[in-house]
C-alpha cells in the first residue's frame, strides 16, 4: 500500500459512488479502459473482485464496502492537504462542482449563481444535481456533492450552515376561475389542491395544516413546482409556494395571497462539508454562491 496510485483511489471512490466506468470516466477526465485499468490493479491489490456488474451497475462486494469509508477520508484528507499547500486562482481553475438545488433553486438562484461563478471562473465545471432532501446529508458526508441549497434544516456533526435568505409560504391560484372575495380559511379548506410532494424539501406548510387537523381535498400532487403555472392556468386549484418564486409565477391571471392561517417563515441556506473547507476551491465556490445569492 506504500506505493498505491493516488489516481487508484480517486477511481475506486468514484466507481463505488457512481457504480458506473463511465461516469467514472467523465469524472476523471480519463477514457473507460483506463477506469478498466485502474479496477484491475485495485482488484489486484485488494485480492478482491471490489465490482460486479449487474442491472443497476457496479455492484460494490462486501470487501469493497467496507474499504470505502476510509478510503474515502483518506483521499479527501489528501487532497484537502495537497492543495491547502497551494495557492487559488479562479481564473485557471478547471474543476469541477457538484450543487444540489430545487427546481426552485434553479429557477431563482441558478443564475445569479452560474453568472458569478463564471465571471471569476471562466473555465469551472458546474454540476446541479436535483436535490433529493433525503439523501442531502448522505452527499454531503461522502462528498458526493460539494453543497446543498435546501430550505430544511441539516443537523448533522462537521457540517457547515449559512443562511443565504429567508421566505415565506403563499397561496397561488386562477382568480378567474377561483373567484373573488378573501382567502378564508372556509375557502381554503372547500377548495381543491395541488400539492408539491415532500420530497421536494418544502413541507412546513403541510406539517402546521397536519397539526391544526385541516382537512382538504389534494386532487393533484406533482414532484416539482415549475410545473405549477401551467397546471392552475385555467383551473380552480390551489397551491402552496415560497413567495421568492411565486412573485415570478403571479402573472394574470394568476394572483398570489396570503395564507389563511400562520406558518413561520423558513430560511433558505447553503450546506458543506466543514472539512471539505480546508480546501481554498471549496471555500471559494462556497463563498462565491453566498456573494451571488446576497447581491442578486
Amino acid at each position: 500500500m506504500a506505493h498505491v496510485d493516488l489516481n487508484l483511489l480517486r477511481a475506486f471512490v468514484l466507481l463505488f459512488e457512481t457504480r458506473s466506468v463511465t461516469l467514472t470516466a467523465d469524472r476523471l477526465f480519463v477514457t473507460q479502459p483506463s477506469v478498466s485499468y485502474a479496477l484491475s490493479k485495485l482488484r489486484e491489490l485488494f485480492d478482491d473482485r471490489l465490482f460486479v456488474r449487474s442491472r443497476q451497475g457496479m455492484e460494490p462486494t462486501m470487501t469493497a464496502r467496507q474499504l470505502y469509508p476510509s478510503l474515502r477520508d483518506a483521499l479527501r484528507q489528501l487532497e484537502a492537504t495537497i492543495e491547502s499547500g497551494r495557492d487559488f486562482d479562479p481564473a485557471s481553475c478547471q474543476r469541477r462542482f457538484r450543487l444540489a438545488l430545487t427546481d426552485l433553486g434553479e429557477m431563482s438562484l441558478l443564475p445569479a449563481i452560474l453568472h458569478r461563478l463564471h465571471a471569476q471562473a471562466p473555465g469551472l465545471e458546474l454540476e446541479v444535481v436535483p436535490l433529493e432532501i433525503a439523501r442531502a446529508e448522505e452527499w454531503l458526508t461522502s462528498g458526493t456533492v460539494n453543497a446543498v441549497i435546501c430550505s430544511r434544516p441539516i443537523d448533522t456533526p462537521g457540517i457547515e450552515r449559512r443562511i443565504i435568505l429567508k421566505d415565506r409560504y403563499v397561496c397561488l391560484f386562477d382568480r378567474t376561475r377561483f373567484g373573488d372575495g378573501k382567502l378564508t380559511m372556509e375557502r381554503f379548506t372547500a377548495g381543491r389542491h395541488a400539492m408539491v410532494a415532500s420530497s421536494s424539501g418544502h413541507g412546513l406548510a403541510e406539517e402546521v395544516l397536519n397539526r391544526l387537523e385541516v382537512p382538504r381535498k389534494i386532487s393533484l400532487e406533482v414532484s416539482h413546482f415549475s410545473i405549477l403555472p401551467r397546471i392552475l392556468h385555467g383551473s380552480d386549484l390551489l397551491a402552496i409556494l415560497p413567495w421568492q418564486i411565486t412573485t415570478a409565477f403571479a402573472e394574470a391571471p394568476l394572483e398570489w395571497c396570503e395564507l389563511p392561517f400562520a406558518v413561520p417563515e423558513f430560511d433558505v441556506a447553503l450546506y458543506w462539508q466543514a472539512q471539505a473547507c480546508r480546501s481554498p476551491s471549496q471555500r471559494w465556490f462556497c463563498d462565491t454562491i453566498i456573494e451571488a445569492v446576497a447581491t442578486a
